[in-house]
């Protein structure tokens, strides 16, 4: 292996570690704990270690929101793609949707409710978001009706469950009604008999 290569190799495992760090630290304690001089501490590298690779915590913070829409990508393709016929794709994909946000709370915040610097919605946006959001446009398709744009719609259906996801989360909307809250929703992009 040459020098420039064991460089490159060791400057992506650092990038990966304070990614992790981050994710983890945020987890624990919330974002307001994640600070360029605590993250050096944790991953026993000096802060200039860490701008070297990130320009500050919010682009630490985007590079979390890419890795964990690559992470929510693969869970809504694989509950899309387990459904048998397209209303039940649809209440899958709101249900992992869902699932996820709860199960990792800190994550979700970085890719949907923090301010980063990603690009979303754009095609210079990093792969993974626009993973993430075909695999909602794919279970949200076929249920658009001739004339529709299919992304127009699966924007809609998106904010819907994000907005079902943050109230619930904030106490705003009692969590016991979610299920029903998320029933609704789907029954209102695909009625029952839909398939």
């Amino acid at each position: 292996m040459t020098i420039q290569k064991r460089r490159e190799r060791e400057r992506a495992d650092r990038e990966r570690l304070i990614v992790t760090a981050a994710r983890e630290l945020a987890e624990a304690e919330g974002w307001d704990a994640v600070t360029t001089r605590r993250l050096a501490a944790e991953i026993e590298y000096s802060q200039p270690v860490l701008y070297s690779h990130f320009k500050g915590k919010g682009a630490i913070m985007a590079a979390v929101a890419v890795q964990g829409c690559a992470e929510l990508a693969v869970e809504l393709r694989a509950a899309r793609t387990a459904a048998s016929g397209v209303r039940q794709a649809l209440t899958a994909v709101g249900e992992t949707y869902t699932a996820f946000a709860r199960r990792r709370p800190a994550l979700y915040d970085a890719i949907f409710t923090h301010e980063t610097e990603l690009p979303f919605a754009t095609p210079e946006a990093p792969a993974a978001l626009h993973e993430a959001f075909g695999e909602l446009l794919a279970a949200v398709a076929p249920v658009a009706a001739e004339g529709d744009d299919p992304a127009l719609l699966t924007e809609t259906y998106w904010a819907g469950l994000h907005g079902l996801v943050t109230l619930m989360r904030s106490g705003r909307l009692p969590e016991p009604a979610h299920e029903q809250r998320l029933a609704l929703l789907t029954s209102h992009f695909a009625p029952p008999g839909t398939d």
